[in-house]
């Protein structure tokens, strides 16, 4: 029913209420009374690296065309996994080189 995407990102965003500082690639909350799209990414949940630099995350969306942005970068510090196609212990393993207490099953993050 949904697809997701477990991914390190760096953190975007100048930290004001207009642009919060967030994981790249997820959604600004919408504006009050504007439901959200169902053709993008619908939730998500996110861990801080241990640096602070970059964030571990989960996306979840309706339709992998949601993350082809995501899919198509090439820069070094994104890493891109998706649910159900990569190994469990090749997502850790990467994952813990940024946040090494990590446990996978700390995302639970719930899709509408």
């Amino acid at each position: 029913m949904y697809e997701r995407v477990l991914c390190v990102v760096p953190f975007v965003g100048a930290g004001t209420p207009d642009d919060p500082r967030r994981p790249a690639y997820v959604p600004l909350p919408p504006s009050p009374g504007v439901l959200p799209s169902r053709d993008g990414i619908v939730a998500f949940s996110f861990q801080e690296s241990d640096d602070g630099k970059l964030a571990l995350v989960e996306l979840v969306a309706y339709n992998r065309e949601a993350f082809n942005d995501l899919l198509a970068d090439t820069r070094p510090d994104v890493k891109v996994f998706i649910k159900g196609k990569h190994k469990r212990d090749d997502i850790e393993k990467e994952f813990k080189k940024h946040k090494k207490d990590l446990n996978l099953d700390s995302f639970a993050t719930v899709a509408p």
